[in-house]
């Protein structure tokens, strides 16, 4: 069984999706009705802004969705998923490829999710740090200890995990976890704190906007990062998209469930090959592959 999977914000890179653009017509008009959308030249930064330029919240979560939804529907017949999942943004573009999402409905979401993600991160000074070389129960039991807001927010592979949460809170733990024998417990270039509750005045404000969305019957499941399990039922996938902000993404649960269920092969639609190399670190023998046209 074929799985694919779909990076999240940090895979943008400058000159994203030209290539794209150039050598297909569907993806070049597909470019313009996001620009449409968006309101603003989306593409003029995807293919020639800076680095800085592409780290805005409101450029970055809808370049990336872009580039690997953009992708997978220029692949055509060749794009025949068993089975797909995405890595906290990843996961619209998946609910586009297995086509429980329209295309514009799916870019609106993303763009009010950044927007929304962006207010909530001003509202608190907060971060996120990678923990490497932990037992997750360990990390998670730091976490509970340390006074402030700080929680367990991705679990990437076995041995690394992020954790998200105010910044002192999170540079206390990073402390202790170093002292418990981490490898590295090292901050992130991140403007706030994803996947913890402090995002949930975004989840609030995205949960209405989901709510208000048509979700229909995938052509394939999906295994969210809320649930990492396959799910197939419209209104659940709703649910725990709505969930997805303040919940941790649990992408080495969800790899595990996907091999578990018969995937024999993982294909990386998107910037980057992040998730081909926590896909190999969760089970070595894993054939994986990035998409390409």
């Amino acid at each position: 069984m074929k799985a694919y999977v779909f990076p999240g914000q940090g895979a943008q890179f400058s000159g994203m999706g030209a290539d794209l653009y150039e050598k297909s017509a569907e993806a070049k008009e597909l470019f313009e009705r996001a620009n449409e959308i968006l309101g603003f030249s989306i593409t003029d930064t995807m293919f020639n802004g800076s680095v800085e330029d592409l780290k805005q919240t409101k450029v970055t979560q809808p370049a990336v969705f872009l580039h690997s939804v953009i992708l997978s529907k220029v692949l055509g017949a060749d794009f025949k998923p068993d089975m797909v999942a995405g890595h906290s943004l990843g996961e619209f573009s998946a609910l586009v490829a297995n086509d429980t999402l329209e295309f514009e409905d799916a870019l609106k979401l993303v763009s009010q999710r950044a927007l929304a993600m962006q207010k909530a991160c001003e509202m608190t000074p907060s971060t996120m740090a990678a923990v490497l070389g932990l037992e997750d129960e360990l990390v998670e039991a730091v976490c509970a200890d340390t006074e402030g807001i700080v929680v367990a927010a991705n679990y990437n592979c076995p041995g690394q995990l992020v954790i998200s949460g105010e910044i002192a809170a999170v540079e206390k733990a990073c402390e202790t976890l170093k002292e418990k024998g981490a490898k590295r417990a090292l901050l992130l270039p991140v403007g706030g704190a994803f996947h913890s509750p402090l995002m949930e005045p975004a989840r609030k404000e995205l949960a209405a906007a989901i709510e208000a969305t048509t979700f229909k019957t995938p052509s394939c499941p999906i295994y969210q990062n809320v649930s990492t399990t396959a799910v197939t039922d419209p209104t659940e996938i709703q649910k725990n998209l709505v969930f997805q902000l303040t919940a941790p993404v649990k992408w080495t649960q969800s790899v595990q469930n996907m091999i578990k269920d018969g995937a024999k092969s993982f294909t990386e639609v998107g910037p980057g090959k992040v998730l081909q190399g926590l896909v190999k670190k969760v089970d070595r023998k894993m054939e994986t592959a990035s998409a390409t046209i």
